[in-house]
């Protein structure tokens, strides 16, 4: 009578047959790399990129914000202690801090509803143009793309105290005039940046309301609704998602803004145009307090995920 060999004896008749993978380890893998690791391996360039250019930099920023910590000549090593929160204390006791991020919530409170407003009702009115509607949209979105070098030296011609603006206006012009106005420098600041950055807002309101089935605004008609009842009801719920984009994008903005009061102003006058970003360029490059400046960051970003989250809680709230 012939014998099992001792191997398939050992396994129970199975030969050398290989046992099958675990379904916990599957899973596992599945939830590092995905159902489909081929798209890992396409997007971590991509990866890699984020990692070196912002990953890597923000985590020095956060290292440098609670030591001590200033820049020195190549091959010079100097020691950086630990400080704790004093630079974060520095940053607070600071008039002019405190000034550039009560300058933001201005910028914040005119250009947010501002953008959303005119980017929802310049959409509104492209989407029933017939004619030359391809002209229209590249005239909005031209500012966009246009160097803020370039449309910030219009504004300058424009609103400078022999500009255009102030020819027109007379005797009603302001005085101090525009750029030297602490009252109006940063109001100006935020219609400026609405204007520029308009148009690509324009053209996200624009495709979410072509998506919009014409038969829901044919049905309310049918149903009685006036105008502002079908803005309300079909147009309003169909751009939700948008605009909540919109917002969470002019959010963003508001914190990166450098460039216009820096080549309009300089932060002046008297610190009326200074922003946390500005502030950090003065700190870090043209003071030497890297670590200030650091700190002044740590507070921006806080300070702008809690304002998006808080944006996308309200403009989402009823979706969720």
């Amino acid at each position: 009578m012939s014998t099992l060999p001792d191997e398939a004896v050992r396994t129970g008749g199975r030969g050398s047959r290989k046992a099958a993978p675990s379904p916990r380890r599957g899973r596992r893998m599945q939830r590092w790399f995905g159902q489909n690791p081929l798209g890992l391996l396409l997007s971590s360039p991509y990866i890699a990129f984020v990692a070196v250019v912002f990953l890597i930099p923000f985590g020095f920023g956060i290292w440098m914000a609670f030591h001590d910590f200033y820049f020195t000549a190549p091959g010079v090593e100097v020691e950086s202690p630990f400080v704790g929160f004093e630079n974060f204390a520095t940053v607070f006791a600071d008039p002019l801090a405190r000034k550039a991020f009560l300058n933001l919530l201005i910028f914040l409170v005119i250009n947010v509803p501002l953008t959303v407003v005119l980017a929802l009702v310049f959409a509104m009115g492209l989407n029933t143009v017939v004619h030359w509607k391809g002209f229209f949209r590249v005239s909005y979105y031209v500012p966009y793309v246009t160097a803020s070098v370039a449309t910030l030296t219009v504004w300058i011609f424009m609103f400078n105290g022999n500009g255009v603006v102030n020819n027109l206006l007379g005797d009603l012009a302001p005085d101090p005039t525009w750029l030297a106005n602490q009252g109006l420098i940063m109001p100006l600041i935020a219609v400026y940046v609405t204007w520029k950055n308009l148009g690509f807002f324009i053209l996200l309101y624009l495709a979410a309301l072509q998506n919009v089935p014409s038969e829901l605004h044919e049905a309310a008609e049918m149903d009685g609704a006036s105008v502002w009842q079908r803005f309300r009801s079909v147009t309003l719920p169909a751009v939700r998602p948008v605009t909540s984009l919109v917002v969470l994008l002019s959010i963003i903005t508001t914190g990166q803004i450098f460039t216009e009061p820096y080549l309009l102003t300089g932060g002046g006058p008297n610190g009326a145009s200074m922003t946390p970003s500005l502030l950090m360029y003065q700190k870090g490059i043209q003071q030497g307090q890297p670590d200030i400046a650091a700190a002044i960051g740590m507070i921006l970003v806080i300070v702008v995920m809690i304002v998006s989250l808080v944006s996308r809680r309200l403009t989402e709230g009823k979706n969720r």
